[in-house]
């Protein structure tokens, strides 16, 4: 399970005051930033998977799954999500912004070894057709807000409530051993394009024209939760056929 998307901005701070050219050069930096840390994502399961010996591999993902386990997989991922979150969002140096940024992707590359691992035993093809309906949906629903321009802030208290509900029923599903199924992975790619679309309202609202580090983790933690349950679905439909 990818996280709630902690990274998302309840504060309210200057980038709709801003001038029109500080207004674009946040957001390109914003979007610049996004894009180098998928592509970081991509770089490191690209060499997990090329340079770790396949028996060392799957001995690895058996044990992040076995038993309770994963529940310690999930708290550890929670730690490093809190703590890049404060180096990212903080008054910190740009260094320590960008340890924040780098440590979330790390995380995120290692949380996804067993869900990686198991696609790609179904179909080696399964993640890039996951990845591209992921950013085919992330491209659609930023192309909305950009062209609406609407503020979507209202919705953040709703969906924390909604990934706390989420949170719940994952941490049951492990502890009772059962399957949440394709409707709930469903229901979590719409959380997901709800959490994009509310990042990306408050990219052009709510962050101060400082903050492009801390706007560029909130987007892609929600990209990554994105393409976790596109994942999930077209693992099930794989597996169908």
């Amino acid at each position: 399970m990818s996280n709630m998307n902690p990274y998302a901005s309840h504060a309210t701070y200057d980038v709709a005051q801003a001038s029109e050219a500080e207004r674009t050069t946040f957001i390109h930096k914003t979007y610049m930033h996004l894009g180098g840390a998928i592509g970081l994502f991509v770089g490191l399961e690209f060499l997990l998977f090329n340079l770790v010996p396949a028996a060392t591999m799957e001995s690895l993902v058996t044990r992040m799954l076995s038993g309770y386990m994963w529940l310690l997989v999930l708290g550890a991922f929670m730690v490093v999500s809190w703590l890049a979150r404060s180096w990212a969002e903080g008054g910190a140096s740009r260094g320590a912004q960008y340890a924040g940024l780098s440590l979330y992707v790390v995380a995120e590359a290692i949380i996804f070894l067993p869900i990686l691992y198991i696609a790609m035993r179904i179909s080696p093809d399964i993640p890039a057709m996951a990845g591209v309906l992921t950013l085919v949906t992330f491209g659609g629903l930023t192309v909305m807000v950009f062209v609406t321009r609407v503020d979507l802030h209202w919705m953040g208290k709703y969906l924390f409530m909604a990934g706390l509900l989420a949170m719940g029923l994952i941490l049951c599903a492990v502890l009772f051993g059962f399957n949440l199924g394709v409707l709930f992975s469903g229901v979590m790619v719409a959380l997901a394009a709800g959490y994009i679309l509310y990042d990306t309202s408050n990219v052009m609202h709510h962050y101060r024209t400082d903050q492009y580090v801390a706007a560029s983790l909130a987007l892609f933690a929600s990209v990554a939760l994105l393409f976790w349950y596109v994942l999930r679905l077209v693992m099930a439909f794989s597996s169908n056929d």
